[in-house]
């Protein structure tokens, strides 16, 4: 990789003006960023110079058209050797920058500062490995769908997953005797405490009765009577009358508002 030579001034001369101020410019017409090449906007033809220089910098000698090099006269620029003052704090300026470069960036194009990568799925868990309710009848189901789908698993032969299904078989028929003989037992209690409920039932009816029953419940018992046919029991309400109780009132009201739905209906068409 080539070396790049800093840039020095041929020349002590200035063009007599006072020092440019950065701080009398726009932010964006000048870049002193550390490690990179230092330009600035001319003042006077408008166009991106070199400066040049280590204490003293100035702009670089250039002229007014670019185009000497196709037969134009050679016009040197009032701003040539103009001399450049940094009177900012770089740091700041830089910041403020490359705030504005990342704000005026499109949004597809910018890249947070730390990159966040969506997880992997876990891999699925091997039928092998799967920790559930062990009986008999699953275990056998599992060991068989192995084998159906196991190219390797053949005869008496088992790969990997195939010979672990095959002793968690194994040990299911070998305690299978064990955890039926509890189940019964478990049954045998369980029917022994049902038996023994129903055998104090009837003494706990009686218990019952004589804390809340008595002579106040056989008094309220006795005092039940038939009622007369046409009496209405105060929990089921009075029967829906079929006609109203005022004839004549209900044969007026309803030509009434047979009058008001007439004209209602030949406003329109009028």
């Amino acid at each position: 990789m080539p070396r790049i030579r800093p840039g020095r001034t041929r020349s002590k001369n200035t063009n007599r003006r006072p020092p440019l101020l950065l701080s009398t410019m726009a932010p964006e017409d000048f870049n002193v960023r550390p490690g990179e090449v230092r330009s600035i906007v001319c003042p006077d033809c408008l166009t991106w110079r070199r400066i040049m220089g280590d204490t003293v910098l100035k702009i670089r000698e250039h002229c007014i058209s670019a185009k000497v090099a196709e037969g134009e006269k050679h016009i040197q620029c009032d701003g040539t050797d103009q001399v450049v003052e940094i009177d900012i704090d770089v740091r700041r300026w830089q910041a403020r920058q490359d705030r504005l470069l990342r704000d005026a960036m499109p949004q597809e194009n910018r890249r947070a500062a730390q990159q966040f990568y969506k997880p992997l799925p876990a891999p699925a868990t091997p039928v092998s490995r799967i920790t559930t309710e062990v009986t008999l009848d699953s275990v056998r189901q599992s060991y068989l769908a192995h084998r159906k789908g196991c190219t390797l698993c053949a005869g008496s032969q088992h790969c990997t997953d195939g010979g672990v299904l095959a002793r968690r078989y194994v040990l299911a028929l070998q305690v299978e005797p064990t955890r039926r003989l509890a189940r019964d037992l478990i049954e045998e209690e369980e029917r022994r405490t049902a038996k023994k409920l129903a055998a104090q039932w009837p003494a706990g009816r009686r218990q019952q009765w004589a804390k809340h029953g008595g002579e106040a419940v056989e008094r309220a018992n006795n005092r039940c009577s038939e009622r007369t046919p046409g009496s209405v029991s105060e929990f089921r309400g009075p029967q829906l009358p079929l006609r109203p109780q005022n004839v004549a009132a209900h044969e007026r009201r309803q030509a009434e508002l047979g009058e008001q739905y007439a004209l209602k209906k030949s406003a329109p068409g009028a």
